[in-house]
């Protein structure tokens, strides 16, 4: 069987040594096509390639961003019953999708579960969203969120490792100092349901949503591959109420009077009342005033953890 695996050589959990290492094993099992990327996209550009080439898997190795990217190469002309099946062999600082899949995140350790998996042709379907055209694997958002993941990005030396406290930091800042606690920015518009103003609008495709450290971090504790899409949002954002709801994300989720919350949604508009930034996958992907994401299921075959 033949693969290509997608290196990102700037991802903070590998290095050339070890994509070579991991290139070797995989040869016991596959016929390996090793690829670099060299610029933002260039992920995708070898994912699309390599599933008009016909190959059998595509594995990504790198953060959620690569994983993303390659996710959105394979499926350029939409989901096919002959697409590559995605491995993920993950190098990032996240890791949530390889997480929500029951993989380990040492990446030696989960090439090993890579390999059984290719000999016992363990393989599942997941639902992915879609964020107008760009398609994520298990989060995007519009507002606050988007905004912190662009404060970290525009400071981030690549290849350097992001810890959960960068990104504390980058959110309190933006609370603090560039967001409104008045007027709310965003409408949530859910088909069925009354329009609601909101502070804060969370799209989840799984759970958890992120980590901190090791703790799973759920907005959105129904959220899975198997259904559409789950929403979170704030009605208020308060320091000391926010405080609390931000609390409960680390137990049994969050709940109560200004916590807006929708599970299994087949699409959902999000409008702001000005641009504002847009993440998917925890990319930053520029400004908008309104974006429609929908659920798209069984849209990915994909080489799972064992049990999941």
């Amino acid at each position: 069987m033949r693969a290509v695996l997608v290196a990102n050589p700037m991802a903070t959990g590998t290095s050339a040594r070890m994509r070579d290492v991991l290139a070797h094993a995989m040869a016991a099992e596959l016929k390996v096509e090793v690829a670099d990327t060299g610029h933002r996209g260039h992920a995708g550009e070898i994912a699309r390639d390599a599933a008009s080439d016909g190959v059998d898997y595509v594995i990504a190795l790198g953060g959620d961003g690569t994983i993303n990217e390659v996710v959105n190469g394979l499926l350029t002309t939409g989901p096919a019953a002959d697409l590559p099946a995605l491995g993920i062999v993950p190098a990032g600082c996240g890791n949530v999708l390889a997480r929500s899949l029951g993989l380990p995140t040492d990446p030696v350790e989960a090439t090993s579960v890579l390999l059984d998996g290719v000999r016992e042709g363990r393989t599942r379907h997941i639902g992915l969203g879609r964020a107008e055209d760009r398609w994520f694997t298990f989060c995007a958002g519009l507002g606050i969120d988007a905004a912190t993941v662009r404060r970290v990005e525009s400071t981030r030396t690549p290849g350097t490792r992001v810890t959960p406290w960068r990104y504390a930091r980058a959110a309190l800042r933006e609370y603090f100092l560039h967001h409104s606690h008045r007027t709310p920015a965003l409408t949530i518009s859910v088909p069925g349901q009354e329009d609601t103003a909101a502070f804060l609008g969370l799209v989840c495709n799984t759970a958890p949503w992120s980590y901190l450290g090791d703790r799973p971090v759920n907005p959105c504790p129904q959220a899975s591959f198997d259904t559409g899409l789950d929403v979170f949002g704030l009605t208020r954002m308060r320091p000391l109420p926010t405080l609390r709801i931000l609390a409960q994300l680390f137990r049994d989720g969050p709940h109560g009077r200004r916590v807006i919350s929708a599970h299994d949604v087949p699409e959902l508009t999000i409008s702001a009342s000005e641009p504002l930034p847009l993440q998917v996958d925890g990319d930053h992907l520029g400004e908008a005033e309104q974006v429609r994401l929908r659920a798209v299921p069984r849209a990915l075959r994909v080489v799972p953890g064992p049990g999941t």
